[in-house]
């Protein structure tokens, strides 16, 4: 029996990149749901978790950091976050990787890069 790929959510206001994010993501054997707004997201979580999150930072309404911050409230979460910006800045890095975020990287993102990321946060290991 072949087990489920991987669910992977994609989180960012930018509809053409949850798109190439999306492509990508799914051309690498991952299940993706992408979600236009951190609100989305949240409340998808009732339904299904996935085991890794590409989260924008910048968004209107609930930012990444809303979003990072209530996935770090649950103590059961099992969530890998995956902190993608355009708006870099060695503040919001630090903060991103202070509350858990398994990878920060600067849009435009990369492939590999940010493959390897997703699987390191889905593993637990670093990228």
């Amino acid at each position: 029996m072949n087990e489920a790929p991987p669910y992977v959510a994609v989180v960012d206001d930018e509809p053409a990149v949850c798109k190439a994010f999306e492509r990508l993501l799914r051309a690498s054997k991952f299940e993706v749901v992408t979600f236009c707004s951190g609100a989305d997201f949240l409340t998808s979580l009732s339904l299904r978790a996935p085991a890794c999150v590409v989260l924008d930072l910048h968004m209107p309404g609930l930012n990444g950091f809303d979003v990072q911050a209530h996935l770090a409230a649950d103590p059961g979460n099992k969530v890998g976050v995956v902190i993608v910006t355009a708006h870099d800045s060695p503040t919001s890095q630090q903060r991103a990787m202070a509350a858990g975020a398994a990878a920060y990287l600067r849009k435009p993102v990369e492939t590999q890069p940010l493959l390897d990321a997703v699987r390191a946060a889905i593993s637990g290991t670093s990228p």
